[in-house]
């Protein structure tokens, strides 16, 4: 029986070559200008110690957050998009809902930014900016109070109403900002149809096709999508124009609010305190148009050093130039002159000739950036955050060392990195280097410095338009001297169950970097407080509590982690019972069994809630995502992990038509075409538009054919008739004859309950994996033998070897249950000894044992034999161990290649 190379193997090969890259990665500095950046570079490489960066989550579970502002006392607004405004008590660790706007969530719109006044210690007014909910297609900036915890609603004063279209999807933009002088900025998508543009520019001048016209909108002198507007609040709920606005207060020219105008979807933006330079990172289009870099679909990441026009819909990056698409004829002709570009749209409601265009400050498209390689390559939201001055944190605790002085920090939400950006004097683009890399923040969507150094993140998390266990807001900070602890908090048991819920909790993973610090640890919860390393805490009744962990050192540093605890809603219990083995299946074998559920506040269950599949899966599918699933299509559940994991979640969601059709709708479409599968991966992989409207689709010219395929399937499976497997029943195990040994049949149930006291529904999964019974010794899950990798010298046979006295492998959870013996493959190679398998430890019930004699192998690829080791006295599921034993001789005892359990 030849061996290849295990996947295991394979897999920790795989990592190590992915660490390789990454690291080389983070060692590349962008050398755009060689004469500037040699200098950096010097700097870069003996960068501040990461270690002295500590972070901390003070919130988590948010359902889709777009901004916060930081109040004084440290307290933090959070704004989501379908309208909740969540407030975080900075003293107290809770974060408690504090209003719920009515508000239109369609098409990326819904409650999008929130900015705190400058005098918010006095006159407690915060700013925000959302789509008004009704028939009435506007959006408003609001101003309202905030007392303590409660937004006045009676104090609501609209400052400014946008007229916006519903009918096409998408670039809301709406973030607030205020400059060091306390000027209000506001930035607006420009809200325009981008998917019927035939692979070009949205500049499609024929009747009935106005919302496709940006001329209309960003290039419109006299329309506010597509633009920065500058304002000045006044305490009446009013506002002034400043001084230095583009256009005259006046209006004689266009809006007066308008300081920036020619942008797409500029989504984050932020004021340079010293220089007032405006910086924002604007979403780029998807175009067929060639440009110097691929094609004329690039990010930017501009700098407005005064106001003016940034060049959409007409240029892009380096003031590159669209042809003058005829959407009628279907014909190019020579583009706008950057220079003097003149917008002579039937649309356009504003002046005709345009300010000379303005070029982006970095900028890149899907592929791999010859200017910026660090930017990395394939779908792109790119994103500004505040340029970094030491001399305004002159006392701060945790300001940013003097190397970070005068550098811009970008991110980039899908990508997910951040940038420092080098500038020199004047405000010119020098170089970049990663910032913080380690973190890796979940989808960044917005980035703030607190008066005390400490840098703000918000997480968006995984997944679009949904409520993400890993969006959040990680504060971090930054020690020269003595380092805050890192606290982290184990909780044994679940966080959501009935009342009373007693939950024991651990600080045993916190750290300090400081050699010689003595921590101490302080828990706060309303089940009370208590010190020590260690902590049990009840909670008496039912509702949403918070446990905060504060972790301190003897120099003053100190750092929180904190938790949320849902008591009332026990989770349900869902059961699998056979009375056959629950680890291995056998050949022309079958499986007897029964799911149970139930549920403490549910009663009787409807067996039709109960969602269950069973499937023979390769370990290839990825066996724990399969387990991950909802019960249903596990055989798709590595090509969903794949599909999350790409950049395919830019453009399409499940069930609702995004920037791309709904997935729903493609399987739909192509259910019956024969040719559908290859069809789809080809597409996937080349890219192309004309199936859904002219909106193109990227390609993934890196994507493997296989993966490809394996995604074209899944899309394909989502409108299929599902098969329903009973709760009770034989089946008959039958499916991996033919198919080797590597697989496995996975019975999955799952049940989600109605929800109780208050606490939202909760879901459970039972399930029971039957894996083939032979498996390789070198598959271990701990041990301390070696491994001998499958090569020409050994037959391409891989084993453990150098087996010595006191040796031993463990396989984690081996049910024994009607197996009567194990079947070893030895190489009598060594001076013998012998086998002993062992339940539970090194040292619990001996199950099994068998001497191997002496041996001397000169042909390694030879000599290899099956010897069966009866078992008995076994009983329940247990780690089993194997262990080698010779007390005469410190010499190597015998080779191992695979064991099999005989029923």
């Amino acid at each position: 029986m030849k061996k290849y190379r295990s996947f295991a193997s394979l897999l920790i090969a795989g990592l190590f070559c992915l660490a390789s890259v990454s690291r080389k990665q983070l060692l590349t500095f962008d050398k755009l200008n060689p004469s500037k950046t040699s200098h950096i570079q010097s700097q870069s490489l003996t960068g501040p110690d990461s270690s002295r960066f500590t972070y901390t989550t003070l919130v988590s579970g948010l359902d889709e957050p777009m901004e916060i502002a930081l109040l004084p006392n440290y307290d933090i607004v959070i704004v989501q998009r379908k309208g909740g405004v969540r407030y975080f008590d900075n003293t107290t660790k809770e974060l408690s809902t504090i209003a719920q706007f009515n508000v239109f969530s369609g098409i990326e719109d819904g409650l999008l930014g929130v900015a705190a006044d400058p005098d918010f210690r006095n006159n407690h007014w915060l700013y925000f900016y959302y789509g008004v909910a009704g028939d009435k297609s506007v959006s408003h900036l609001a101003r309202f109070e905030l007392k303590g915890k409660e937004l006045v609603q009676s104090s609501k004063k609209v400052l400014l109403e946008v007229p916006t279209q519903r009918k096409y999807c998408c670039h809301s933009a709406g973030y607030l900002t205020f400059d060091a002088d306390g000027l209000l900025y506001l930035s607006i998508g420009d809200n325009t149809n981008a998917e019927e543009i035939e692979g070009h520019n949205p500049t499609d001048e024929r009747p009935g096709h106005e919302l496709a016209d940006d001329q209309g909108a960003t290039a419109n002198s006299n329309d506010f999508r597509g633009k920065i507007l500058r304002i000045k609040p006044e305490a009446n709920g009013g506002y002034s124009i400043p001084d230095g606005n583009l256009f005259p207060k006046d209006g004689s020219k266009g809006k007066p609010e308008i300081y920036v105008m020619g942008v797409r979807n500029p989504f984050r933006i932020s004021v340079d305190p010293k220089t007032k330079f405006v910086y924002w990172g604007d979403v780029g289009p998807d175009t067929e148009i060639p440009a110097s870099e691929g094609k004329l679909s690039y990010d930017e990441i501009n700098q407005a050093r005064k106001p003016g026009f940034f060049g959409y819909p007409y240029f892009l990056g380096d003031n590159e130039v669209f042809p003058d698409y005829d959407f009628e004829t279907k014909k190019e002709g020579p583009g706008k002159d950057p220079l003097r570009p003149i917008n002579d749209s039937r649309n356009n409601t504003g002046l005709k000739e345009l300010p000379p265009a303005q070029p982006a400050f970095i900028w890149y498209g899907k592929g791999p950036s010859k200017k910026w390689p660090m930017v990395g390559k394939g779908a792109a939201s790119a994103m500004a955050g505040p340029v970094y001055y030491s001399d305004r944190y002159p006392n701060a605790p945790y300001k940013l060392p003097d190397y970070y002085n005068g550098k811009l920090f970008i991110y980039e939400w899908i990508r997910k990195w951040i940038m420092a950006v080098t500038m020199d004097a004047q405000g010119n683009y020098v170089s970049m280097e990663p910032f913080l890399p380690q973190l890796k923040v979940v989808a960044p969507m917005d980035m703030r410095i607190a008066p005390d150094g400490a840098i703000y993140l918000l997480a968006y998390g995984t997944n679009w338009f949904a409520r993400n266990t890993d969006s959040g807001i990680i504060r971090v900070e930054y020690s020269e001297g003595n380092r805050n602890p890192v606290a982290k908090m184990h909780v044994e048991g679940s966080t959501v169950g009935p009342a009373p819920l007693t939950l024991k909790v651990s600080a045993a993973g916190s750290k300090d970097f400081d050699e010689g610090d003595k921590l101490r640890y302080q828990w706060k919860s309303k089940a009370g407080e208590s010190q020590g390393e260690q902590a049990t805490l009840t909670f008496k009744n039912p509702g949403n509590y918070q446990i905060v962990l504060t972790v301190s050192d003897q120099n003053g540093g100190k750092s929180t982690a904190t938790t949320e605890v849902k008591v009332g809603n026990a989770p349900p219990v869902v059961k699998i019972e056979t009375t056959g083995n629950r680890s291995f299946y056998w050949d022309n074998a079958s499986l007897t069994y029964k799911i149970q559920v139930t549920d403490r506040e549910d009663g009787k269950i409807d067996p039709a809630k109960v969602k269950t599949s069973f499937n023979y899966l390769s370990f290839g599918k990825d066996l724990a995502s399969a387990l991950a699933s909802d019960g249903q299509d596990m055989q798709f559940a590595s090509a969903a992990k794949l599909f999350a994991s790409l950049d395919c979640k830019s453009c399409h969601t499940m069930a609702t038509k995004s920037i791309g059709p709904a997935l729903n709708a493609v399987s739909k479409k192509y259910e019956n075409q024969a040719d559908a599968q290859d069809f789809l991966a080809k597409k996937i992989i080349l890219g192309g538009s004309g199936s859904w409207g002219s909106y193109p689709m990227p390609p993934h010219a890196d994507l493997a054919q296989k993966d490809a395929n394996e995604l074209a399937g899944y899309i394909l499976s989502l409108t299929k008739n599902k098969k329903t497997t009973p709760l009770a029943g034989t089946v008959a195990l039958n499916e991996h004859t033919g198919k080797g040994n590597e697989g496995a049949y996975v019975l999955l149930a799952s049940y989600t309950d109605k929800g109780a006291n208050g606490i939202e529904p909760l879901k459970t999964s039972g399930y029971l994996v039957l894996k083939n019974p032979l498996i390789q010794f070198e598959d271990y899950q701990e041990g301390n033998v070696g491994v001998t990798i499958a090569t020409q010298n050994t037959g391409f046979v891989s084993y453990i070897s150098n087996i010595t006295d006191g040796k031993y492998a463990r396989f984690n959870e081996i049910d024994l249950k009607n197996v009567k013996s194990v079947r070893l493959r030895v190489q009598e190679h060594g001076a013998g000894g012998t086998i002993e398998i062992r339940q539970h430890s090194k040292s619990g019930t001996l199950v099994g044992k068998v001497d191997l004699p002496a041996g001397n192998i000169v042909d390694l690829k030879q000599g290899w034999k099956e010897v069966v080791v009866p078992v008995s006295g076994a009983a329940g599921i247990h780690d089993l161990y194997f262990v080698f034993k010779n007390e005469k001789t410190k010499a190597q005892l015998f080779h191992l290649d695979w064991m099999y359990f005989e029923n």
